[in-house]
């Protein structure tokens, strides 16, 4: 296996993480740090504590991001795809029985009103993350 080292904190090795470029000595792609800055809302210092990388590190995960943008948001774009195609093919057996219970107690007639509205949004979320839309 030979690293292709794009700077001292960013490397692509293949065989590791299908080839994406990630953080010089731990599995975290760029794409993972891209996800959990912008869409996730998490700080630089944030993701460097929980997973014990240096600033650097993060910081030059960012910079290779916002360099190629369109080609990360594009795999980030492929892989929520794929998951959507995984939920349906292999839907969820808990989802399956959370959704049932959710209408078991839905249909007590003794539910007050609060708790009845509760689970009319618990219903619609458990229903459309079985469809695969959540």
């Amino acid at each position: 296996m030979v690293d292709k080292t794009l700077d001292e904190h960013i490397v692509i090795t293949p065989g590791i993480r299908g080839g994406r470029p990630h953080v010089t000595g731990h599995r975290i792609t760029v794409q993972d740090i891209a996800i959990w800055h912008n869409n996730l809302g998490y700080t630089v210092e944030k993701i460097a504590d929980d997973y014990n990388l240096e600033l650097e590190a993060v910081n030059a995960a960012l910079a290779y991001y916002q360099d190629h943008k369109e080609e990360i948001d594009g795999n980030i774009k492929e892989d929520d795809e794929f998951a959507v195609t995984m939920r349906k093919k292999f839907p969820s057996r808990l989802n399956r029985q959370l959704l049932e219970k959710i209408n078991e107690v839905y249909a007590e007639e003794e539910v007050d009103p609060a708790e009845k509205e509760f689970l009319v949004r618990a219903r619609k979320a458990y229903a459309e993350r079985i469809k695969g839309t959540w």
